[in-house]
């Protein structure tokens, strides 16, 4: 399984975040494809994402950060499932000295994502 972060708007308006994987051989359709690389060191202050949309980050790490101050750390080969298209959004930085290159995988609203939470114990 490839490990991945869900992030979405909650009924109060704020991104939270949920660990998970993407499950390996179930297809989703996909509504385009588009590739973007980040200057190491750099950042990106409070937005909400902009479509439905894997984030498959290829080199560089980074710490994630929702408006409640949940955070998570999204290392190469992880995969962000970005949701939260409305409210407080996220804010991200480079924690590393790599570039950030990343893939965005963008979904049409209503196309189920392939996600899997992690089980609470």
């Amino acid at each position: 399984m490839i490990k991945a972060y869900k992030i979405y708007t909650g009924y109060d308006g704020h991104t939270h975040i949920v660990s998970g994987t993407v499950t390996q051989n179930q297809l989703a359709k996909a509504r385009s494809v588009r590739f973007k690389e980040t200057e190491p060191h750099s950042s990106y202050d409070w937005h909400p994402a902009p479509a439905i949309q894997y984030v498959i980050s290829l080199t560089g790490t980074l710490e994630f950060e929702t408006f409640l101050g949940e955070t998570f750390i999204l290392k190469p080969g992880e995969i962000l499932l970005a949701m939260d298209t409305t409210g407080s959004g996220h804010k991200w930085k480079l924690i590393d000295d790599q570039p950030w290159k990343r893939a965005y995988v963008a979904f049409d609203e209503g196309t189920e994502a392939v996600f899997v939470e992690d089980k609470q114990p």
